[in-house]
């Protein structure tokens, strides 16, 4: 695949990709997959740039999935912690943008609990941007990541139904999947309560279900959410206890689904509240693959941006 087909200087959202770019970027993580299971792991694509983590929200997973995509192509790549960092002394966004401009990064990846913020920075930097997470607005390489697994083992993503289940409401997954699945011809549905459903979901292509056992039936893929507390201000369920006999995914409520059905969840698991214990590590599971592809997928958006690098 040429480099030069991504035609983006930024991976913002999944939204106003075309699906040639989506798949292209797929195809491209599939190679990085072969790579990252070999020996010698390092390619040089990035050699010579500098690629800034700044992660404005704590994300273990999705940090050091970048840092190591980055460090396989050959970046030089440094992490900022920004909640001991001069933000945190009431430096704005615009300012941390052209601090970290002066730096002359190649490659700037942000995650921050603000929809918006990574548009804004994206505006305000010389490098290209990734957006590792904005609020509840998008997480495109979380959808790639998902579609990449999803087709290594179903050999498509059209024609598929996927359900996707639980926080939807609070949820970029949910958000960048739906465009994503939408995008690639999947059947999607979303299965929540309906404090947990955003108003006006339907208008994004997905069929609505409120029932579990309903909303599983004949579903090829099913997705599964963490429960977002820290984002709820207010009492979005009964209980934990209440949300897991509904809503928790176990085997009784998998048997609804299509018998080769699989089983997916972003990370990290809440066991015994989204999804039980015995199902995250069963037969069905693909919960550690994704976190395998993960790497791949970013390995990929960093080389397809590299392209549109200046040289000089």
């Amino acid at each position: 695949m040429q480099a030069d087909l991504f035609p983006h200087r930024h991976l913002l959202g999944i939204e106003g990709l075309q699906p040639q770019d989506i798949l292209g970027l797929l195809d491209r993580a599939e190679a990085a997959v072969e790579v990252s299971r070999q020996v010698e792991k390092k390619k040089s694509v990035l050699s010579g740039r500098t690629q800034i983590n700044l992660f404005f929200e704590a994300s273990t997973r999705t940090q050091s999935s970048f840092e190591l995509a980055g460090k396989r192509l050959g970046a030089d790549v440094m992490n900022m912690a920004v909640s001991s960092s001069s933000v945190k002394k009431g430096e704005t966004l615009i300012d941390t943008a052209a601090t970290l401009n002066a730096m002359h990064p190649d490659l700037l990846v942000v995650r921050h609990h603000a929809a918006g913020a990574v548009h804004l920075l994206a505006r305000k930097v010389d490098c290209s941007v990734v957006n590792a997470g904005d609020g509840p607005h998008e997480h495109p390489t979380q959808a790639l990541l998902d579609a990449l697994t999803i087709r290594r083992h179903k050999g498509k993503i059209a024609r598929l139904t996927v359900a996707i289940c639980g926080d939807i409401v609070h949820s970029r997954v949910a958000r960048s999947n739906i465009i994503l699945l939408n995008a690639l011809g999947a059947r999607v549905r979303v299965i929540a309560p309906s404090t947990l459903l955003p108003s006006g979901i339907e208008k994004m292509g997905v069929e609505v279900f409120r029932d579990m056992r309903e909303g599983l039936k004949g579903v090829d893929i099913v997705m599964m959410l963490r429960l977002q507390r820290e984002r709820m201000s207010g009492s979005f369920i009964p209980s934990v206890r209440e949300y897991y006999r509904y809503y928790g995914l176990d085997a009784e409520k998998l048997s609804f689904a299509r018998e080769d059905a699989l089983v997916m969840h972003p990370g990290p698991m809440n066991r015994g509240v989204e999804i039980d214990p015995a199902v995250a590590d069963g037969p069905q599971s693909l919960i550690r693959e994704q976190v395998e592809m993960g790497v791949a997928v970013r390995m990929a958006v960093l080389e397809a941006l590299a392209a549109h690098l200046p040289n000089q």
